[in-house]
């Protein structure tokens, strides 16, 4: 892996530390935990956009302080203890996911695998925490509660409505996003742990309908199926964040990829892997020479990327490897995150003793990701920090730990 040195050192700096540090402890000595996120953030804004806690990034924060938090209790010799002990980071992770517990038990939403997930699933397997797993639990039934016989998935928007369309009649319209098949690992998982397997039949039933219906015969991905509620058909299949309704948008392709590769991780059924290998392989096809993902693979513009597209699909690569053990998936997930490293790594910030951080002009690790380019979208956000490609950047950096790659 010599290849990947300058990658490694990335990965592992102190400046990654320094980078979500910074941000956390800015409110622990705050009253009350946090009730707002960050999401995404510009050169020129010097500082983090937050979202309302429902809002469906709200758990990538806290997780990512988590995946530290996992990083500094399984791997201790790739975190800098020295000079942020690892009770202070337990302690910021706790206060910085407090207020998610709250929404556990919504049932208007499809995103409760990304709000939840990320630090839960990750608390209860490094202390076996009881609330954990009930807070777990609690959430894989309010989602499975959007689950539909008829149609097959799982509800993701109530409605759909931008400058093009207007689906917001929920008798009829089921709106169904490719984003969704990474919330069914909640299920997956809550369903191991308990053994209520009604919640991954859910989890398969969704994963067997989104890959009869929203995927081209090039693997290439849909956006957003809407399918009739009354009998199952499907009405239409169209783009919300894409720069078309027939293009590839990048980040619709990557959870794809990520999506597959973990319902085969649980499953163990072929045809999920199958579906993940074919997607991550049309991922790699669209790749320009550096090797970083445009917004869209079809999108005139290929100057807008999307890092986080990079890191989501990375992430699936490496799960494929970790299934089938093929070195093609590994040196490609590698080489994806280091082209996109290159590319989209900011400024290093200073982590200091004692926890004190300079954290410089830019506070993610990241930057170059595109949250929504589309020509209709209400607002359009391109070439920024977000939050969920540090998140994932992090989950990366421990996944390679545990698969030895870099031993």
């Amino acid at each position: 892996m010599s290849d990947f040195r300058e990658l490694k050192q990335k990965l592992y700096s102190e400046s990654v530390v320094a980078k979500i540090w910074g941000v956390a402890s800015s409110k622990l000595n705050d009253a009350n935990p946090p009730t707002e996120m960050p999401e995404y953030s510009f050169f020129d804004d010097k500082g983090y956009t937050y979202r309302d806690m429902e809002y469906w990034t709200c758990g990538f924060f806290p997780g990512s302080l988590y995946a530290l938090r996992e990083r500094s209790v399984k791997y201790s010799d790739s975190f800098p203890g020295s000079k942020l002990h690892p009770l202070k980071l337990e302690h910021a992770a706790k206060w910085w996911a407090e207020s998610l517990k709250i929404e556990a038990p919504r049932t208007d939403t499809h995103d409760l695998g990304f709000i939840i997930a990320p630090v839960f699933i990750r608390e209860h397997e490094l202390t076996g925490s009881k609330e954990s797993l009930d807070i777990l639990v609690t959430a894989a039934n309010a989602l499975a509660s959007r689950f539909d016989e008829t149609v097959g998935c799982i509800r993701s928007w109530d409605t759909a409505v931008n400058k093009r369309y207007n689906y917001s009649d929920t008798q009829k319209d089921y709106l169904v996003i490719i984003d969704n098949m990474c919330n069914l690992d909640l299920l997956y998982y809550v369903a191991k742990k308990t053994g209520d397997l009604r919640l991954s039949s859910i989890a398969t039933r969704h994963a067997e309908t989104t890959l009869k219906h929203h995927f081209r015969e090039d693997w290439s991905c849909y956006h957003v199926l809407n399918y009739n509620k009354r009998n199952g058909e499907v009405i239409a299949k169209f783009t919300n964040q894409g720069f078309a309704d027939e293009s590839a948008w990048s980040r619709g392709q990557s959870w794809a990829v990520m999506g597959y590769a973990d319902a085969y991780a649980f499953t163990k059924q072929k045809k999920f892997l199958d579906a993940a290998i074919s997607l991550a392989d049309y991922f790699l096809g669209q790749l320009p020479e550096d090797g970083v993902p445009a917004w869209d693979f079809k999108a005139p513009n290929k100057e807008v990327r999307d890092v986080s597209a990079g890191m989501i699909a990375s992430l699936g690569m490496l799960s494929i490897y970790e299934s089938t053990k093929d070195k093609k998936y590994l040196d490609s997930a590698l080489k994806l995150i280091d082209n996109c490293t290159r590319f989209a790594y900011n400024e290093e910030s200073k982590l200091h003793e004692g926890g004190k951080v300079t954290l410089g002009n830019f506070d993610t690790i990241l930057h170059a990701s595109t949250i929504n380019n589309n020509p209709d979208a209400p607002k359009q956000l391109a070439n920024h920090g977000l939050v969920y490609a540090d998140y994932y950047f992090l989950t990366i950096g421990n996944k390679l730990l545990d698969l030895e790659v870099f031993n």
